[in-house]
């Protein structure tokens, strides 16, 4: 990323001698899959310790046992990794327990904490409004003697969960409700992935997050706008504590991207009700949906770079990022041809046992790009929607009479076409021009339509998968009509093809690899293909349909 208020802050410690080095980290609650929310994130964390020569780790908030997993661990790992950065450690607020607990007996000891027995909605009660200050509950003045007992008899699993909290002693009537004593440890009897049945006590993020923090070294704890106002209570924790050399927090705005969901709790739901097939389903926002559907990592990458960072939270256009991806894809992707819809075309002057090569360039975009042969023969497949019976004017398809260039092979001419008892088109005929090869009219005649097909002899059976945005609004989290998220999804999110029609190329395709089928799209292999079974993902439309669509149903409902 360019220089941004991030880098300038972190240039002006430098030059100040408040710090010497430079040190992030990455610091996810594994209880679900990161999404393209943390993918900025990941960007702005590992970005700046690169940029300054140091070091992010990848620090895992392990501090609520109930709701995290090894699974989400690995996932998380998964995706960094593929998104092209390298941590220097991986480590968790769990390997700072032992401190943790310490600098809340400590927090006590200098009269800066103590046990309260309000139950939780007391403690909300007590803690007033934004207009109103909080009223003091009446343990916050026990002695510290008797919190020290209380706090290491709530360590010794003597009393059950919600029966006591250890809270920071700071100010009731501070306009900043994070610093109206707020909890900073909790009982809560449960099994913990790392450290087992060791503590029935666990800290706080507030409180656990700046320690770990200052322990590991971090300079600057870089972290979303929601936090700006915790910030006080960050620096409270690590003045309190006298740390000599503590962390710097530092907020930016977070990625708020239309027509999808970065809440996980969301995100399960849409998981658990099976609306999506699973955190990797090719239309979740997730970074492993994504990859799944054939983003890239350069892609996500170059969209967190041009959205760039700011103080101001905002929304983003998804449209944006499919062009991120367009673009990217545009310069990598091998071109193949591919028939969704197919119907047959019989060239009738074209020798039944012949076969022969054509060639098409894998990529156009390259200099000097090299081709590749493709099979041709007397039957092949078309788009049914590459014909019509009676065409409108400017049609530059298919039609009885008309001429179409076949792409690096032959220019053909229908001459007849059969239907079924429906009147669906199920064969067309034609002849072709033997002098044409290439798709160039020896006679200089203009063609206008450019069609792509596959050789019927040659081609290989697949499913394709065709999708779309998941949502048919902007904000699906919006409820203030009465609505919930799943009353905007868009039925049309998943298309699945199944007589799909392929060129024999595509059969070695490979997981991560990418193709623009011509005039289609981009696509790659899906993770549950096999060879029996051939299943392709769309990636993105070769261009923005969406707009024009939005803009029909606004004109519609107008």
């Amino acid at each position: 990323m360019e220089s941004n208020f991030i880098y300038e802050a972190i240039e002006e410690d430098l030059r100040n001698g408040v710090y010497d080095k430079v040190q992030t980290r990455f610091p996810p609650e594994p209880n679900g899959y990161l999404h393209i929310g943390h993918a900025k994130a990941i960007c702005i964390d590992f970005g700046a310790a690169e940029k300054f020569g140091g070091v992010c780790n990848l620090r895992l908030d392990d501090t609520n046992p109930t709701k995290e997993d090894e699974e989400y661990v690995e996932a998380i790992m998964e995706d960094i990794k593929w998104l092209g950065f390298k941590w220097g450690k991986v480590l968790y607020a769990s390997d700072y327990f032992d401190q943790i607990h310490e600098c809340a007996i400590k927090l006590i000891k200098k009269g800066l904490a103590y046990v309260d027995e309000l139950s939780a909605d007391e403690i909300r009660e007590y803690r007033g409004t934004l207009t109103e200050p909080g009223k003091e509950s009446p343990y916050r003045n026990r002695p510290v003697e008797e919190s020290l007992d209380l706090f290491m008899r709530m360590t010794n699993g003597e009393f059950e969960n919600g029966k006591m909290v250890l809270r920071a002693k700071i100010d009731m009537a501070s306009p900043n409700l994070n610093m109206r004593d707020p909890v900073i440890y909790r009982i809560l009897h449960a099994r913990h992935h790392r450290t087992g049945d060791k503590w029935c006590v666990y800290p706080m993020y507030d409180f656990a997050h700046p320690i770990s923090d200052t322990l590991e070294g971090v300079t600057h704890s870089l972290c979303s706008l929601e936090f700006e106002d915790h910030r006080p209570l960050y620096n409270w924790v690590l003045e309190a504590l006298e740390f000599p050399k503590p962390s710097r927090q530092i907020e930016f705005a977070r990625l708020n991207l239309n027509y999808t969901l970065t809440s996980k709790r969301k995100c399960l739901r849409l998981v658990n009700e099976k609306i999506v097939s699973g955190w990797d389903d090719p239309r979740m926002s997730t970074i492993s949906g994504m990859r799944r559907r054939g983003y890239t990592p350069e892609a996500i990458r170059d969209f967190c770079e041009r959205i760039g960072v700011s103080k101001a939270n905002s929304v983003v256009d998804f449209a944006l990022l499919e062009h991120c991806v367009r673009a990217d894809l545009n310069k990598k992707a091998t071109r193949a041809m591919a028939v969704l819809k197919p119907v047959k075309v019989i060239i009738e002057n074209y020798p039944e046992d012949q076969t022969e090569e054509v060639f098409i360039e894998v990529n156009p975009e390259l200099e000097n790009s090299p081709v590749r042969p493709v099979p041709f023969s007397r039957e092949i497949y078309i788009e049914e929607d590459d014909f019509m019976i009676d065409p409108p004017k400017k049609y530059f398809r298919l039609s009885p009479g008309a001429e179409v260039r076949l792409k690096g092979a032959y220019i053909i001419k229908c001459t007849s076409y059969e239907t079924d008892e429906n009147g669906k088109v199920t064969i067309i005929r034609c002849t072709y021009d033997s002098q044409s090869k290439g798709g160039n009219a020896p006679d200089g005649r203009k063609i206008k339509g450019t069609l792509h097909w596959v050789s019927a002899k040659h081609a290989i059976d697949a499913q394709v998968n065709l999708y779309d945005r998941l949502f048919t609004v902007p904000n699906p989290s919006d409820e203030s009509d009465g609505k919930n998220l799943l009353d905007y999804i868009n039925k049309d999110s998943l298309v699945v093809l199944n007589n799909c029609k392929l060129e024999p190329y595509l059969k070695d395709a490979k997981l991560g690899e990418s193709f623009q089928f011509l005039r289609l799209g981009y696509f790659c292999l899906d993770k549950d293909s096999t060879e029996d079974k051939l299943i392709f993902n769309r990636t993105v439309s070769l261009k923005d349909s969406w707009a024009k669509i939005s803009s029909k149903e606004e004109n519609k409902n107008a």
